[in-house]
């Protein structure tokens, strides 16, 4: 892991340039949210051993999100403001050091908690939650969900009931295989975040979207974390699904949607991390 020293070689030393870059950063991106889009970047940063607080601020320097969601941040990310500023929020798991947080260049509202459903087995892990930030007319749910897949699934469908309006689910799935959930659609990027024991090759990092228009999906770099960020650049669809809805009115569905067949080939082969998407 780099020293603290060498990140600021690479970010920029603490000056008054530095401070102006950031003020810049948060200038451009006003800009875009202006223009209605969001460069939202998830990423699990493997606690304790993997990404340290230089590197979540390297990673900002360099993508300048509008929003950065992490999974198994410790209370460690706390000095995230004073390295790149903005607005940094935390809420740590139940009965764990590590836990969900939200930065961005801008003031956030504080975000709401949501407890999601847990396990009835002997020996069950400690309960899950939902991080939910409000950012650009979208609430966004930062999720760490369970191992389980009938019990990650469960808590999908548990989010997306408290989520109103155009929403985002986005961050570890630790979900294998497709996942459908009524209403929403996987936009996140259709490669491996996560390779088990360096091996298997996982989609655990993905973004669930409705009433929201996806531009631009990536994996990024996977750096010192065994997860890969993901980045996503969103855009709130009141205006879009207006729109959307005359011309689905005037065409049909099948017009803007691919038949129900393909989707679900297309979701079960997007689970598994393949590239293909169906012909629209």
């Amino acid at each position: 892991m780099l020293t603290l020293q060498a990140h600021l070689l690479t970010i920029g030393t603490p000056t008054g340039d530095r401070r102006l870059r950031i003020a810049r950063r948060q200038e451009e991106s006003d800009g875009v949210r202006r223009s209605g889009t969001l460069k939202v970047i998830s990423w699990n940063l493997l606690r304790l051993t993997g990404a340290a607080v230089e590197d979540v601020a390297a990673l900002v320097e360099r993508q300048r999100p509008d929003l950065l969601l992490m999974q198994e941040a410790t209370a460690s990310l706390h000095a995230l403001p004073a390295l790149v500023g903005g607005s940094f929020h935390r809420v740590p798991l139940p009965h764990r050091i590590h836990g969900l947080a939200a930065w961005s260049p801008r003031e956030l509202a504080p975000p709401a908690t949501l407890a999601l459903p847990v396990s009835r087995m002997p020996g069950r892990v400690p309960p899950r939650i939902a991080q939910i930030v409000q950012l650009g007319g979208i609430s966004f749910a930062n999720v760490h969900l369970s191992h389980g897949q009938i019990l990650n699934r469960r808590q999908l469908v548990r989010i997306a009931r408290a989520l109103d309006g155009a929403a985002a689910v986005v961050g570890d799935y630790n979900a294998v295989g497709p996942v459908l959930l009524p209403g929403f659609r996987d936009v996140g990027p259709r490669r491996p975040t996560h390779v088990m024991s360096n091996v298997l090759p996982f989609r655990l990092d993905r973004c669930l979207v409705r009433g929201v228009l996806c531009a631009e999906a990536h994996v990024l770099a996977r750096g010192p974390s065994d997860h890969h960020p993901i980045l996503i650049e969103l855009t709130a669809a009141a205006a879009n699904l207006a729109a959307g809805t005359v011309h689905a009115d005037a065409n049909g569905w099948r017009s803007i949607e691919p038949s129900f067949a393909r989707l679900a080939l297309a979701r079960l082969w997007g689970g598994l991390g393949g590239e293909w998407r169906p012909r629209l």
